[in-house]
């Protein structure tokens, strides 16, 4: 039996929570959102899917949960130019939600932005292990980070590291020619603003980082022990520590097997310095 807790189910929170429930990836679901009437119709909603998945909205609940995916808060809109001037707003959700988690001993999943600086602080809140707080973002970066290389006609496995914003830190060395600084100034710029282009759009990104949150927790769930790029608290790896970054992670079961260790070249080793202190200045002002 796996019961999977969802905190928040808007656009994003709602899709993990339905997908879970189509894919069968949970025989129990407790959804969890400060607006009732809205939480009371996403149940509903799934409900009259028909499938068998006991529901639930009792926060209680949330402690037992095998994995908690964390995405209540305010998204991004086109008034909000980068992930890290949502801080201040989402600051009192996240720790109105860690005192939800008290007593939970699963895996839990950031979401909300700026999520790498919510990770670290969920971590040190709750006291959850460094590997049971994953910070979703680097897969839905390496992703579009891969269909840009495609556009230019380039090949080779795309990985984007650090800060899930402004920081982050697409990784060139792994590609199979050379990519001059030039290029990669170019594609980090549209890396930057590729989300903005689905907000202006249609309000809010949905379909991209559902499918990516989907496929993180059936990594979770399988123990499959893939390395993919996602944020976690750092002690010393990548010579950095006292926050969570983007960095290459073994999954498994019970959450970050381990931290690898990719050989960078000097410009992705400067983009990672200053993502880590960028993200590292922002985690002192919200963790003493």
């Amino acid at each position: 039996m796996t019961r999977l807790a969802v905190m928040g189910v808007g656009r994003i929170g709602g899709e993990v929570a339905s997908l879970a429930t189509l894919m069968g990836l949970a025989d129990e679901l407790v959804l969890y959102d400060q607006d009732p009437t809205f939480l009371r119709a996403q149940v509903l909603d799934i409900s009259h899917t028909g499938l068998p998945v006991f529901l639930s909205t009792d926060p209680s609940d949330i402690k037992d949960a095998d994995i908690c995916v964390f995405a209540a808060g305010l998204p991004r809109n086109p008034d909000i130019k980068t992930r890290a001037d949502l801080l201040a707003a989402n600051l009192p959700v996240v720790r109105a939600c860690a005192g939800l988690l008290d007593g939970f001993s699963g895996i839990l999943v950031t979401v909300t932005n700026p999520m790498d600086i919510n990770n670290y602080l969920l971590h040190r809140l709750t006291g959850l292990p460094r590997e049971r707080c994953i910070g979703f973002g680097g897969q839905l970066d390496s992703a579009r980070f891969a269909l840009a290389l495609h556009r230019r006609g380039l090949n080779g496995p795309a990985a984007v590291l650090g800060e899930h914003g402004e920081h982050q830190v697409p990784v060139f060395s792994r590609l199979k020619r050379p990519i001059e600084e030039n290029l990669r100034l170019e594609i980090l710029q549209e890396l930057q603003g590729s989300s903005m282009d689905v907000i202006k759009g249609k309000g809010g990104t949905v379909f991209g980082p559902a499918y990516h949150i989907i496929t993180l927790l059936k990594m979770l769930l399988s123990g499959t022990k893939e390395t993919i790029p996602c944020s976690a608290v750092l002690k010393g790896e990548y010579q950095l520590s006292d926050c969570s970054l983007g960095v290459p992670a073994r999954i498994g079961t019970d959450g970050i097997r381990e931290i690898v260790t990719w050989d960078l070249d000097r410009w992705e080793q400067e983009k990672m310095a200053d993502a880590g202190a960028f993200v590292r200045n922002l985690c002192r002002t919200v963790v003493p």
